[in-house]
């Protein structure tokens, strides 16, 4: 891997054979926890500007039609999560010389302010090519981390380093986006842009109409105005937000023709008729690759972080491939064509909770090895951590050609589907209802395709050994525990984010580069001592934290958020504030005065607080930080997802907060005013 400094270059046919589809990943971590950031990436011709609006791709614009460019969005990683880009080369338009990647800040939030930021290159194979760690981003609310160009037709790779002081907006004008805002003239003058190399080629017309860039949030989606007595904010740069149309399904159906209840809608994807797991996997894989062939957005969702380029695909079941003396059958095939080239992965699924199996696993990996295919797609219930593989294969390093091995939860499709029908929209109606079919399907009872539904065999000995306190430090049990439980919690991301159309993932307090197994046996040693499974959630437009914690003594789950105050303003007032904005919040929500130093504040229920809001100040005259809020519920006892399982109570814990409590609070709200 090759470690790049500021303004270095380098060529990508230099770092490795499989560039053609490479993958960059923008990281950073924050002690906090709620540190975040919103990548960008610019197309520019031969004059460093952008040919039209379209060329540029943010969070409201994803996806080049040509399959050229795909934000895959943040991706849970070891140490916190990755913003990740699919770039297919091959497919970027000739006219197009460079590629910008860029990430930005909001609400005066600046780079200064992450740790370990870095840019990471990655080939098809997943296999990481070259790391630029930025040492010092300074005080800035954008920054250029890289980016691609063509150099003697080959592609480049450079550092960059850049800030802008003046955010995403004054970013995109300086490369030739059109963003029409009446708070444009109020943003600082942005930062020089760094020397690019000359570029002789001249400007060239799109070949296509150019969209304009939209404005920002209509005043109808702008969140309220401060409340009067709190200090006002400084102008909050615009986010701009695409106009172009797609299809999404109505919020509301339409009422049924049906005579009465018993009546079933028609399916395409019917699942009465499933009896046995290989009927259920057969089933899965069928309805599953078939959706993707037929939706180029789902299809092109799914495999574009695999490598996959962006062309014509093809996917088959039950294809039969020789091995020795008795050939082999994948669960499906998928084959990708573009320019006269083929991609293509073999795709082995389980259901119903079955594991996946090393050494059937291991067969398709080298056949994929000796036939040439780029990689296999495993496809289970379980969720996939990095560094605890769900199996274990060994590539042959004499091979020249590598085969990467890639994992997809049930969970995470649905997810796709879910953001793609009801929030991000699709190019068309059929492929809408084509979506909605497969995630009907998916959601079924007996589709066997329900994500990760067990907390594994050492969940009984575990809460057990907690009971009667004999469970110690250092037993494995624990360990394999706390895996299950942050495999809980990435699907619980998964299945929020597709139904709020937001980004939710799990926090990591830890350095960037810290072992995973250290920090697990971290976590298991904590479940030994205090009984303790503690989780976070940062959600897109939240104030603050969602903090999840299982006590398998008590048999309690506690969700909870913190919010700070702000700096002026009276106690009594700022408690008069908070009890106003939760008026519909439910009634035995727990309130919690935090206070500087040591010690603990006032705490009380929400129904008792309503009539006397000056119970919660501390008597002591001590400063208020902040205020936590708290729901308690029962905590399941079985390792599954039945009703009285562990898994189902934590769902409905997160549901019932979010419903019941975060859906009263927003951004601008993210501090009780004075």
């Amino acid at each position: 891997m090759h470690t790049m400094v500021k303004g270095a270059n380098i060529g990508l046919a230099a770092l490795g054979e499989d560039i053609a589809s490479v993958t960059v990943s923008l990281g950073w971590s924050s002690t906090t926890g709620e540190g975040d950031a919103d990548v960008s990436v610019l197309l520019l011709d031969g004059t460093g500007k952008v040919r039209s609006d379209s060329d540029f791709y943010f969070y409201n614009h994803p996806v080049a039609e040509d399959g050229s460019v795909q934000l895959l969005g943040k991706t849970p990683t070891t140490d916190g999560s990755e913003d990740r880009i699919s770039f297919d080369l091959d497919a970027v338009p000739p006219h197009v010389t460079r590629i910008v990647i860029a990430a930005s800040r909001y609400d005066g939030s600046n780079f200064g302010e992450l740790d370990d930021l870095c840019l990471s290159l990655a080939d098809g194979s997943g296999e990481v090519l070259a790391r630029f760690p930025v040492e010092d981003a300074g005080v800035v609310s954008a920054f250029i981390f890289g980016e691609l160009y063509r150099r003697a037709g080959q592609w480049k790779f450079r550092a960059v380093g850049q800030g802008y002081g003046s955010g995403l907006v004054g970013l995109a004008t300086d490369f030739g986006v059109d963003i029409e805002d009446d708070t444009e003239e109020q943003l600082a003058e942005q930062a020089p842009p760094w020397p690019p190399e000359p570029q002789p080629a001249p400007r060239q017309q799109p070949q296509a109409q150019a969209q304009p860039l939209p404005r920002p949030r209509p005043a109808a989606e702008r969140p309220p105005a401060a409340p009067p007595a709190a200090a006002d904010p400084a102008p909050r740069a615009p986010r701009p937000r695409t106009a172009k149309k797609k299809v999404t399904l109505p919020k509301a159906m339409k009422k049924s023709l049906a005579e009465n209840e018993s009546w079933r809608t028609a399916r395409l994807f019917p699942v009465t008729a499933l009896k046995s797991d290989r009927e259920r996997e057969t089933r899965a894989t069928s309805v599953l690759l078939s959706v993707m062939a037929q939706v180029p957005e789902f299809g092109r969702r799914l495999t574009a972080g695999f490598g996959a380029p962006a062309g014509r695909m093809e996917t088959f079941t039950e294809v039969s491939l020789p091995h020795g003396e008795s050939p082999r059958r994948p669960d499906g095939v998928v084959r990708v064509e573009r320019a006269g080239k083929l991609w293509t992965a073999l795709v082995e699924t389980k259901t119903n909770g079955n594991p996946l199996k090393s050494d059937q696993v291991q067969t398709y990996v080298d056949i994929a090895a000796r036939r040439g295919y780029e990689c296999v797609i495993t496809l289970s219930n379980d969720v996939a951590l990095e560094g605890s593989p769900l199996v274990s294969v060994k590539i042959d390093g004499r091979r020249k050609h590598k085969v990467a091995l890639w994992h997809l939860s049930w969970a995470e499709v649905a997810h796709q589907a879910q953001m793609l029908i009801r929030h991000e929209g699709v190019g068309n109606a059929a492929h809408a209802w084509l979506l909605q079919e497969l995630l009907h399907y998916l959601q079924h009872d007996n589709s066997g395709c329900h994500g990760f539904q067990n907390m594994g065999a050492a969940w009984v000995p575990v809460r057990n050994g907690i009971d009667n306190e004999t469970l110690c430090q250092g037993d494995a049990r624990a360990t394999e525990v706390t895996e299950s439980w942050e495999r809980l919690i990435r699907q619980v991301c998964l299945r929020l984010g597709g139904e709020l159309g937001q980004k939710v993932l799990p926090v990591q307090r830890a350095k960037r580069g810290t072992d995973p197994r250290t920090r697990r046996a971290e976590m298991a040693d904590r479940l030994c001592l205090e009984g303790l499974l503690h989780a976070e959630l940062r959600m897109e437009d939240t104030p603050g934290i969602l903090a999840i914690t299982a006590d398998l003594r008590t048999g309690k789950l506690r969700t909870s958020i913190e919010l700070p105050v702000a700096e002026r303003g009276y106690p009594l007032t700022r408690a008069k504030r908070l009890i106003r904005r939760l008026a519909a919040a439910p009634a035995d929500l727990h309130i919690e005065t935090m206070v500087a130093g040591p010690g603990t504040g006032p705490r009380g229920t929400l129904e008792r607080l309503r009539p006397e809001p000056a119970d919660i100040l501390p008597r002591d005259g001590a400063e208020i930080t902040g205020f936590r809020l708290s729901l308690f519920k029962g905590m399941g006892t079985g390792r599954g997802s039945a009703e009285t399982g562990f898994i189902r109570s934590v769902d409905e814990a997160v549901d019932r907060f979010h419903a019941q409590v975060i859906t009263h609070l927003d951004r601008r709200g993210s501090t009780v005013g004075g």
